[in-house]
């Protein structure tokens, strides 16, 4: 009787201990799949949510990133998914002009309104002042030989840092008339330097406005002196050219390629990988623009040896009908054209077209981003001048530009 007991007390145990083991494995399948269902529903933190992204180097991002967003297939072939975008270094003012030193393993960058040059060094991350003051520098670029160009604002010039330290002024006037501000620059495999030469620079922020009665200060309400005893003793005191974009021959000489009624207020250029087009952006109106000004949108030229033919739209820089100013681009080994973007937070970063003109990519920022190149060893870093900080972004590519 005692052994009947003990047995139905231990079926009733096991009965009981399976129920609950069954009831456990049941909720424990319900809370799994309340938790996938609630992983799936999570969103990352980005530049668009709420709270926004922490971007210290305390907060990494989940991979792939978030704000690195494909719009076609064929973007997967150039980003790589287990990179973050990465903010490097801020304190600028406006940050422009990146370009990268191969040689020197190291990246020159602008503070155009902090009229400083500053030097980001690979090997340890540092970031360390080039040159100050800088002449309100714009754009930088290295030629096919390692030497610095570098677009000044406030004197106006287009410069050549020697590999021994000393400069070569390549270009200050055109047709005896001082240049208006150069701006972007590109090198040629040819030994040709191309730039652009709007009047951005003719302002109090990045570089000097000017005298009485130049468009820019037309009734002399500002004195550009003030603050820059120096202005106007190298480089132009107002500006009297339209704004063109040159070709600089290492002969000397110096020849518009594209006028201001073709494109007006040019501002970032490029070549394709092959030098076989060429890529020109319209930004918008400038100090001093008596006319409409630029159109904001990026047109492509066929290069046939020194001269530009056939004209056309590249793109309208419109994202799901958000305009996007452009102000640089570069282009990668495929023909891709990396172009920064002026827009709201959401579209303020860079816009990544294929050869068509077809958009296959965007990078999110949480700043407006002005320039940007490729770098790195292996020259597969993007680095972003954006605003006040500088970033960099990992990619399955290369840059097709020298340094």
């Amino acid at each position: 009787m005692a052994q009947q007991i003990i047995r139905r007390f231990v079926s009733r145990r096991g009965l009981l201990a399976g129920a609950a083991g069954a009831a456990g494995a049941v909720a424990l399948a319900r809370t799994n799949a309340i938790a996938q269902q609630k992983a799936q529903l999570a969103t990352p933190a980005s530049v668009i949510t709420n709270p926004p992204r922490d971007w210290t180097a305390r907060h990494p991002a989940i991979y792939p990133d978030p704000d690195v967003i494909v719009a076609d297939p064929s973007f997967n072939q150039v980003r790589r998914a287990i990179a973050p975008i990465q903010r490097i270094w801020t304190g600028a003012l406006w940050a422009e002009g990146p370009t990268w030193s191969s040689q020197g393993q190291y990246l020159v960058f602008s503070d155009v309104s902090g009229n400083t040059l500053y030097r980001y060094i690979w090997d340890d991350g540092r970031v360390s002042v080039f040159r100050r003051p800088s002449n309100n520098t714009n754009g930088n670029a290295f030629d096919y030989q390692g030497r610095l160009l570098s677009c000044e604002d406030f004197t106006r010039r287009l410069l050549r840092r020697e590999h021994d330290g000393t400069i070569t002024v390549i270009a200050d006037s055109y047709d005896g008339k001082p240049l208006n501000s150069p701006n972007g620059v590109a090198a040629h495999p040819d030994g040709s330097i191309w730039f652009t030469d709007p009047g951005y620079g003719d302002q109090l922020a990045e570089g000097h406005p000017d005298e009485v009665g130049g468009p820019a200060n037309p009734q002399g309400f500002l004195n550009p002196r003030i603050g820059a005893p120096d202005a106007g003793a190298i480089g132009g005191r107002k500006r009297e050219l339209p704004t063109n974009t040159y070709r600089w021959d290492p002969s000397g000489k110096l020849e518009v390629v594209v006028p201001e009624e073709v494109v007006p207020d040019p501002n970032g250029l490029c070549f394709s990988p092959d030098h076989k087009t060429f890529y020109l952006i319209s930004t918008g109106k400038g100090p001093g623009d008596t006319g409409p000004g630029g159109e904001r949108v990026i047109y492509a030229f066929d290069l046939q040896g020194k001269k530009l033919t056939n004209k056309r739209l590249f793109t309208d820089m419109t994202v799901d009908g958000v305009k996007c100013g452009p102000d640089d681009m570069c282009a990668d080994v495929f023909g891709n054209l990396w172009c920064s973007s002026n827009a709201p937070l959401g579209y303020a970063g860079v816009l990544v077209f294929n050869p068509a003109g077809k958009l296959i990519g965007r990078i999110r920022l949480p700043e407006v981003c002005a320039n940007l190149t490729f770098g790195g060893p292996k020259r597969d870093r993007l680095f972003m001048a954006a605003s006040q900080s500088l970033y960099m972004l990992e990619t399955a590519t290369q840059g097709a530009a020298p340094g």
